[in-house]
């Protein structure tokens, strides 16, 4: 099967033909830096990183661009309320993002560019855009004009007589349409801002990501990712500026992850309902974050909840107590290209990770029941290199089991019934070595188990 993602643009999944048969050229929005990434922002760098890894598998050159946006309102804002320099802040939480995404397992984008090294490029296109009648200045604003594009809309379908006037939309007396919206904006006092043919000052938001992907992808490239919170307004203005500009789309395909939710609500700063990737952190390993993100389909939205976590664990620690007790084994030569085919297949449906995960469980099963040595060799093999695909199985397999076990302060109920099922599935088949294994985790955990002859029961160390 050849590779197929959903188009945001069309509406419907589409075989993928890059510009370039060899090569792919990604850009993906990263993020704002004034604060610790919460986990709706950890999301698309966990979608796009499995589909970067992807790519690298069936195109000999990719290169994956993630920017940095080291200037915005909310940024000046932060930085005024802690009593620090923009560039104090914006670099302390560029280190946090660094470590945080780390810890996911993320890899790192080919290049990470920062708004802030990229401003003359921001002006070059705004002065195309008044060259070309699209934009124009008021107010020591420069301002792009949505009545100026006849197909506005055509990413978000926003019909522009229907685009609700305060909604993402900012009103404001000098603009000659509500809907139009900042290139460039003047910058007082400790603000950080450039000289400019306009005045000094700063670039709009939705400017930034244009000039960014135009210098290292192009003036149009293959994919354009992010948060579906970001096709209105931010990714239907890249079109706009891109379209009016240059009269092409900047990227032939666009890619959005559903949003992270949180009791019925979509998890966002503004509404408070978050939880911060370093804060979980300190109580479930990353591999856990990760694997639940890709437990459900990227494009539908996913309810975080404790239970989502644990299942998440309770599968790692399956697919780790598998590993330990092949430890010994070794795995064939170039393992990390020997994908089996199912799982590329399911990767390659419009990057549907669930059932990649299914068929990694499959094959953890069948590890566990085989006695056949050269067998063993194989699935080890396979099952790292889908651990190396999804992100996940990076980890000595004794180091895993020396982390925090359990989300909060205690393992859970759930977690150790399903640890005695496999225990007893363990010593029916005479996996005796496994069991022990088991039996020790409980106990170095508080659990200490009893054994009946039909039946194991157990209690909580105090």
């Amino acid at each position: 099967m050849p590779l197929t993602i959903y188009n945001t643009l069309t509406h419907q999944k589409e075989l993928f033909v890059p510009i370039n048969s060899q090569h792919v050229g990604m850009y993906v929005c990263g993020p704002t830096v004034y604060d610790k990434a919460h986990v709706g922002n950890v999301r698309p760098i966990i979608i796009f990183d499995v589909l970067y890894r992807l790519l690298k598998q069936l195109y000999s050159s990719v290169v994956y661009v993630r920017n940095i946006t080291d200037i915005d309102d909310k940024i000046n804002i932060r930085a005024m309320k802690n009593n620090e320099s923009i560039s104090t802040l914006t670099s302390r939480t560029i280190v946090d993002f660094h470590a945080d995404i780390d810890a996911l397992n993320a890899l790192r984008p080919s290049i990470e560019p920062r708004a802030t090294a990229h401003i003359q490029q921001m002006i070059n296109i705004i002065q195309i855009l008044i060259d070309r009648g699209h934009a124009y200045e008021a107010e020591n604003h420069v301002l792009f004009s949505v009545p100026s594009m006849l197909n506005y809309g055509i990413l978000s379908r926003h019909n522009q007589d229907k685009i609700i006037t305060g909604a993402r939309v900012e009103v404001a007396p000098y603009k000659k349409n509500a809907s139009d919206f900042v290139l460039w904006k003047p910058s007082f006092g400790n603000l950080s801002g450039w000289d400019s043919p306009w005045g000094y000052g700063r670039p709009g938001w939705h400017i930034e990501c244009s000039a960014m992907s135009q210098k290292y992808l192009g003036i149009t490239f293959d994919i354009h990712g992010g948060g579906q919170d970001l096709i209105f307004p931010h990714h239907e203005n890249e079109i706009a500026q891109n379209f009016c500009a240059y009269d092409q789309n900047p990227a032939n395909y666009w890619i959005h992850n559903g949003y992270v939710m949180i009791d019925g609500e979509k998890m966002s700063k503004s509404l408070g309902n978050f939880s911060t990737v370093r804060d979980l952190l300190y109580h479930v390993p990353g591999e856990v974050i990760r694997l639940a993100m890709l437990s459900s389909h990227y494009r539908h939205p996913l309810d975080w909840t404790t239970e989502c976590l644990n299942q998440a664990r309770i599968a790692m620690n399956r697919f780790y107590l598998a590993l330990r007790i092949v430890v010994e084994i070794p795995v064939n030569e170039n393992y990390s290209a020997q994908i089996p085919h199912n799982v590329m297949e399911a990767l390659k449906d419009d990057l549907n990770t669930p059932l990649a995960v299914t068929y990694l469980h499959e094959l953890i099963t069948k590890l566990n029941n085989t006695t056949d040595y050269k067998e063993k060799v194989k699935l080890k093999s396979s099952v790292l290199a889908v651990g190396n695909m999804l992100g996940i199985l990076q980890q000595n397999t004794r180091d895993w089991f020396c982390q925090i076990p359990e989300i909060g302060s205690a393992i859970s109920d759930d977690v150790i019934n399903d640890l005695i099922k496999r225990r007893l599935d363990a010593r029916k088949m005479k996996k005796f070595t496994e069991a022990d294994f088991i039996r020790k985790e409980l106990s170095d955990k508080g659990i200490i188990l009893e054994d009946y002859i039909n039946t194991t029961t157990w209690r909580r160390r105090i």
